[in-house]
């Protein structure tokens, strides 16, 4: 994905997607990693300051996203909220769905993967996720939601928070990511890859938050070809 350049405060302010006192829930796009990595260059915290909205200190990340995966990412505002989020993540109380295009056929219509995954480097190719009996546990439900010309519109909800679970765990069972520049060809644009919808309860008094990403316009083409019709 082209984008890594830092987003403006207009920009940063046009992806909220959610506001309360306690977390923000905005609309990350695809080429821009959510923090600095080694080799630093712009990242979404950058832009942070832009979504203080009065308070003393800019929001903090609650959890991650591939640099590549766009959609929803949840910020605390404060390190009350920030401890409360932590709780909710680690302990598996967030429902995450999330889009994808994959290459090939799914073997079934719905299922579950569920297959435990370890971090290998070499100097070769550096560090990637790997299937391994003696990796840590991991589990992803998956139901296609449109097939055609060798591709699939599948959705996925990761039941654990694996470093790249979606993506090996596609490749596992032969369908890469269209545009995976790790596990697929690499060679075809962005990365299909979209947290489409999260939703969680963050206080027992109040109804569960629920927030839905628009799609990015650079899956349209290939989810049309699918069968997504978009309103």
């Amino acid at each position: 994905m082209a984008r890594r350049t830092k987003l403006s405060a207009e920009e940063m302010q046009s992806r909220l997607l959610y506001r309360d006192g306690l977390i923000l829930i905005v609309d990350k796009p695809a080429g821009l990693p959510v923090h600095k990595g080694p080799s630093g260059g712009p990242c979404l915290e950058d832009s942070f300051d832009a979504l203080q909205f009065g308070l003393p200190k800019p929001p903090a990340l609650a959890h991650r996203l591939d640099t590549d995966t766009s959609g929803c990412l949840v910020l605390g505002r404060h390190a009350k909220a920030l401890r409360k989020l932590g709780k909710i993540f680690s302990s598996g109380q967030v429902q995450k769905t999330y889009w994808a295009v994959v290459h090939g056929t799914m073997p079934k219509s719905a299922g579950t993967i569920d297959a435990p995954l370890v971090k290998r480097s070499s100097k070769a190719k550096g560090w990637r996720m790997e299937v391994a009996a003696e990796g840590q546990k991991a589990v992803t439900h998956y139901n296609v939601l449109g097939e055609a010309e060798g591709l699939s519109w599948v959705e996925f909800q990761p039941k654990t928070g694996r470093t790249h679970q979606i993506r090996i765990h596609a490749l596992h069972i032969g369908c890469p990511l269209v545009g995976d520049p790790i596990y697929g060809q690499g060679n075809e644009g962005p990365m299909h890859l979209h947290a489409r919808h999260i939703q969680f309860k963050l206080q027992l008094s109040k109804p569960d938050i629920s927030v839905t990403a628009e799609v990015p316009g650079h899956m349209i083409e290939k989810l049309r070809i699918c069968g997504f019709e978009n309103p």
